[in-house]
């Protein structure tokens, strides 16, 4: 009988030993997969920054490219310009209005079911 628990005792061993291998094992794919994911989030964000940046860069192109484009038609138009500025104003003026009248009667409406 003694011979039968040494042999489960070195079974017991091998099988302890086993699975602190698995654990082992387990825990450096872990942390290979851990340095991956931190290596493609990197990237990642290197990718948007570079992104942004090319965005902002076009953005701002434009922008000047606008303000040139402006700047060219009211010195060869002013009428024109002052026009246009005007009729733009109050179409923006007409709809501030109709928003605030809508706001305003939404109100009353909601304030008079109560």
């Amino acid at each position: 009988m003694n011979t039968t628990a040494k042999s489960l005792s070195d079974d017991a061993s091998k099988l302890a030993q086993q699975g602190l291998d698995s654990l082992s094992s387990a825990g450096k794919h872990a942390s290979t997969a851990m340095h991956q994911v931190a290596h493609d989030t990197s990237n990642l964000a290197h990718r948007g920054m570079d992104a942004l940046r090319e965005g902002s860069e076009q953005l701002r192109e434009s922008g000047q490219h606008a303000r040139q484009y402006t700047t060219d038609h009211i010195r060869h138009d002013p009428i024109k310009s002052v026009l246009i500025a005007a009729a733009v104003g109050a179409g923006l003026m007409g709809l501030l209005t109709m928003v605030s009248h809508l706001k305003g009667d939404h109100r009353s409406h909601r304030g008079s079911g109560q």
